[in-house]
């Protein structure tokens, strides 16, 4: 293999592919997009940074990912279609194999959703990854934040917490079975934008957000916008960390309060957490069917603000869970 020279050597050899569904995609100054007749774009942008949030030995395939993901995760939660994406990559010098690897993750997922790279930078510095994704949504039909409605229900899609018990493994703070702990790394490393589900919920959810920071301050954003509040059963909540069927029982690894924890307060779940009207519930299992994606029914929306937990006895548990904070 020829070495990469330099910046553009590097973006034509890994980042460069004819475009498909762009007017014209990577090699000018701007790259130039058509939405369909009748739709609104969509755009969200995330940034990794090495230390913060992943580790210096992640797999570059994983990592690739990673980065794609965790902004369709953003479109899934408005409920739009994949279009393009740019990337801003900062790296602290040309390693031809880990480019290769975080490449072929990167487009890996790319095309699975039709989502294709239309522009960028690159520069050198600490490892930094930024991408911006565009999708686009029929006019008027976006999910959003704050269109909750008291006596809406309450559901989230697939499982929470696995990401945070991995991340405490690798920090050292507990113990897990190899093969527990790959399962649950894998959950860290590697989610699963529910871009379909988002898609499927138009005109079915009231509102909707991905879960980053952990379900109960990202659900706050929800009650903020919608000016609601909410109960949620802390007991579905517990069952939600998927690693915990495999420990039914054994506290010494993970009790039932950190399994809580992890689900609520947890983050990197990329997940869905959205509302419906109770007469929607067969609606939302169809969207369920349509996606292939798993949704839990945990709680209601409710006038008095604030989220409140109640346990399976109807007792309150207290709230004392909160959002990750970059600056907290």
């Amino acid at each position: 293999m020829t070495k990469a020279t330099g910046e553009f050597d590097l973006i034509a050899r890994y980042f460069t592919r004819p475009a498909r569904r762009a007017v014209l995609g990577v090699g000018d100054d701007c790259a130039l997009l058509q939405p369909a007749p009748g739709m609104q774009i969509a755009v969200s942008s995330d940034m990794l940074v090495e230390g913060r949030h992943f580790f210096a030995d992640v797999s570059a395939q994983a990592l690739g990912h990673k980065a794609l993901a965790v902004n369709l995760s953003d479109l899934a939660a408005c409920g739009a279609t994949p279009m393009a994406f740019t990337l801003a990559l900062a790296l602290p010098g040309v390693d031809e194999s880990w480019l290769q690897a975080f490449s072929d993750g990167l487009w890996a997922l790319a095309e699975t959703h039709g989502c294709e790279l239309v522009g960028g930078d690159t520069t050198q510095g600490p490892l930094n990854i930024c991408i911006t994704v565009l999708g686009q949504v029929p006019r008027g039909q976006a999910l959003l934040r704050s269109g909750a409605q008291v006596g809406d229900d309450i559901y989230v899609s697939g499982t929470l917490g696995d990401p945070r018990l991995a991340l405490e493994a690798l920090q050292g703070k507990l113990s897990l079975p190899p093969a527990l702990m790959a399962a649950a790394r894998a959950r860290l490393e590697l989610p699963t934008p529910r871009v379909a589900l988002g898609q499927a919920l138009r005109g079915v959810a009231s509102a909707a957000i991905d879960i980053s920071d952990g379900l109960a301050g990202d659900l706050g954003h929800i009650l903020k916008a919608s000016r609601v509040g909410a109960t949620l059963d802390t007991e579905i909540a517990i069952s939600l960390i998927a690693a915990s069927t495999h420990w039914a029982g054994n506290t010494a690894i993970i009790s039932a309060e950190n399994r809580l924890k992890y689900v609520l307060s947890g983050g990197d779940d990329y997940e869905l957490a959205f509302t419906a009207p109770v007469s929607a519930r067969q609606a939302v299992d169809a969207a369920a069917k349509l996606s292939q994606t798993a949704v839990t029914r945990l709680g209601r929306i409710e006038k008095e603000p604030g989220l409140r937990l109640m346990d399976a006895q109807g007792h309150s548990v207290p709230q004392t869970f909160s959002s990750f904070d970059h600056f907290g």
